[in-house]
């Protein structure tokens, strides 16, 4: 069974292109895109020091480019997955009515680490720890999506 995953954060230039790019490189029969909740970089590619982060593992970003989430997204996939609860609160205020599609945390699916959200490496500077974050809870996506 093939899953159409969105990952969503705030730009869509650093945390979910990388969750969009560890995930495809775990899956590559899925379905994945990723966007922001906001529109400030649309068309922009991910951020640099972010690529050079995620080229380092092997991860390719290079051909990714930033869109803004938009309500028809919640017919596109199957799973929309936020970086944090903002990214979650903005992603719901555009479910359109009837609409199941499920919108979960990316951190739900790595308990073990304790992270109730993804920081944004932006802000924080710590790419390598957002991407281990990342990495971490893409392992357990990617388990319950094969449960």
């Amino acid at each position: 069974m093939t899953h159409r995953i969105l990952f969503v954060c705030l730009g869509n230039i650093c945390r979910s292109p990388a969750a969009e790019g560890v995930f495809r490189a775990r899956a590559p029969h899925d379905t994945t895109d990723s966007a922001g909740t906001s529109g400030w970089h649309i068309g922009d590619p991910p951020y640099g020091p972010m690529q050079a982060a995620a080229q380092a593992r092997e991860i390719d970003l290079s051909d990714l480019r930033a869109r803004q989430f938009v309500a028809e997204d919640f017919d596109r996939f199957d799973l929309i997955i936020g970086m944090d609860a903002e990214n979650i609160a903005n992603i719901e205020t555009l479910r359109p009515s009837g609409s199941t599609t499920a919108v979960r945390l990316l951190t739900d699916f790595a308990p073990e680490t304790g992270a109730d959200h993804v920081p944004d490496p932006y802000y924080t500077r710590d790419f390598d720890g957002a991407l281990d974050l990342i990495e971490a809870a893409v392992e357990g996506l990617h388990a319950h999506l094969q449960a």
